[in-house]
């Protein structure tokens, strides 16, 4: 939650992990932290361990340029033995590399709940690393949920515009299981719970009143009146119908086929509206330009159907943001890539955007 001093300053006070220290994360984090925007929004404060730092910054400094110095910024050091140590190599994540990653987050939230810090920015870990160190989560959200003792969370992904500034977010009612547990686990109840954090989240941290909302179906064409799928005729529409009684500020549109879903948000990223036939002949027609209305926010219904268009639009510039904590959480959109770790080509954009983020959303919050 906020710290007192960061009420008074309303300057946010933000931990920033460095994720598994064979990752791109330190990379990224050198990089990022020489944009003086990062440092007008926010007081920073990485949480890692200092040598690894110095090793990356010494390693890249020769051919990458811009880097912040590990001593021009604040570290939380978290020391590990000199066995560890020499186990951890630049694109080659292991139970080393996981155990100090999972202790970095450990770290920050602890800070955060007594009130040090008042978001987490969080760069990223692989979950087979985790696995490997004997920690047994789906991934970082999980972990921030159980140690703030929520049970209500959701993850939401965030992506502003470079072409129109619009802002796409995206929430998804499943995440982190496989595709034939999907349906099974979509229920009236579930639905409720992640439309509930939605909408109290984009009251209280983007100060959106009264927003729309658009929910996506479940099956090809919705299930086209059964014909390809019943969970839709059965529970989605009546729990829709429902939905809409209880939030009559709010305005729900749904459910819309999976594959014409993102259609207004890519002409809202882009800047360019779909052109079309009045009759599909385009022998007869004469083309017209479908006017776009884009939605405050999304509500996919698996992890795919939502991820898949944010990162064909968003790559670079998309957040998942965890919502539900007592805290804000950010974090980059992209995974570890241990496979260019240590290269010096990585880039910062997704970070840089969720410390971004997360600076505008606890001042929202602060104030």
């Amino acid at each position: 939650m906020p710290s007192s001093d960061s009420v008074q300053r309303q300057r946010p006070h933000l931990a920033l992990t460095m994720g598994d220290p064979a990752s791109i994360g330190p990379e990224i984090i050198l990089k990022a932290l020489v944009d003086p925007r990062l440092t007008q929004t926010c007081d920073l404060t990485v949480i890692g361990t200092r040598s690894l730092l110095h090793q990356t910054y010494q390693q890249l400094y020769s051919t990458v340029q811009p880097l912040a110095d590990p001593d021009s910024f604040p570290i939380i050091d978290i020391p590990l033995d000199s066995n560890t140590i020499s186990q951890i190599i630049p694109g080659c994540g292991n139970a080393a590399s996981g155990q100090a990653s999972f202790t970095y987050l450990e770290t920050a939230i602890t800070q955060t709940l007594e009130g040090k810090f008042d978001s987490i920015v969080t760069a990223p870990i692989a979950k087979s690393c985790w696995k490997a160190a004997g920690y047994h989560y789906p991934g970082q959200t999980e972990v921030l949920a159980q140690k703030a003792q929520v049970d209500r969370f959701g993850m939401l992904f965030v992506g502003r515009s470079p072409y129109t500034g619009w802002t796409l977010r995206t929430l998804l009612a499943t995440t982190h299981i496989p595709l034939n547990q999907v349906s099974q686990t979509l229920t009236p109840q579930l639905m409720s719970l992640k439309l509930d954090l939605l909408i109290n989240c984009l009251e209280q941290d983007f100060a959106i009143k009264n927003p729309k909302i658009v929910i996506s179906g479940l099956n090809p064409h919705s299930g086209e009146n059964g014909q390809l799928g019943t969970e839709e005729k059965d529970w989605l529409l009546p729990w829709l119908e429902t939905a809409k009684t209880q939030y009559p500020n709010v305005e729900l549109l749904g459910l819309i086929p999976p594959d014409t879903l993102w259609i207004k948000p890519a002409q809202a990223w882009y800047g360019k509206p779909l052109t079309v036939g009045q009759t599909g002949d385009p022998s007869r027609d004469q083309p017209t330009l479908t006017m776009n209305n884009p939605a405050d926010a999304y509500l996919a219904l698996y992890h795919d159907q939502g991820l898949i268009p944010v990162k064909l639009m968003a790559f670079d510039q998309a957040i998942n943001t965890t919502i539900g904590l007592p805290f804000i959480r950010t974090s980059p959109d992209h995974g570890t890539a241990f496979d260019i770790a240590g290269k010096g080509i990585a880039r910062d954009t997704s970070l840089k955007a969720a410390i971004i983020l997360a600076a505008e959303l606890t001042q929202q919050r602060l104030k």
